[in-house]
């Protein structure tokens, strides 16, 4: 599957939001020893999963070729042992005009971080669309805010990479 997708900053934390449906996710990217791994497994809420994701042209992180196998909590438990990178978060399924934000709000060493993402079926609706009021700034092409960059690091380690962004910590 192709998955077309803008992410941003966020700006402040918008009105609502927790109010909004969300979900626990807590992601291990493997091999630990990578230093952009691209392969997941991943617990979102009560769903498991193995995932995979590559930019499908080049180096254009909006568009990417992402695999996708459904696993059990047994199976996710199991290779949850794996030495690899993690990531905990919580996602909030915020309505934006006739759309869903998922707005990441990140824990642990990450805590301050706020992303916000956007999916889209073409690249005409993604070209299309305005960055809302509560974002700051598209990150989609900036490598240090992928998923498998952020993975093991610390907020500290990437607050360099978002000085260029005039961003601040915030929470919920």
């Amino acid at each position: 599957m192709i998955e077309i997708e803008r992410t941003y900053l966020a700006r402040y934390i918008p009105e609502g939001l927790r109010n909004c449906d969300c979900s626990e996710v807590v992601d291990i990217y493997i091999p630990a020893d990578s230093v952009h791994p691209k392969l997941r497994i991943r617990k979102n809420g009560r769903k498991h999963e193995i995932n995979k994701k590559q930019p499908v042209q080049g180096n254009d992180a909006s568009h990417q070729m992402e695999q996708t196998i459904k696993i059990t909590e047994d199976e996710f438990n199991a290779l949850s042992i794996i030495a690899g990178k993690k990531i905990h978060k919580v996602r909030y399924y915020y309505p934006y005009n006739g759309r869903t934000a998922e707005i990441d709000v990140f824990q642990g060493p990450l805590e301050g971080l706020v992303l916000v993402d956007f999916e889209f079926k073409t690249t005409e609706e993604k070209d299309n669309f305005v960055m809302p009021d509560f974002c700051m700034a598209d990150v989609t092409q900036e490598e240090f805010i992928a998923g498998g960059m952020l993975c093991g690091k610390s907020y500290e380690e990437i607050s360099d990479s978002l000085k260029k962004f005039n961003y601040s910590k915030l929470s919920i």
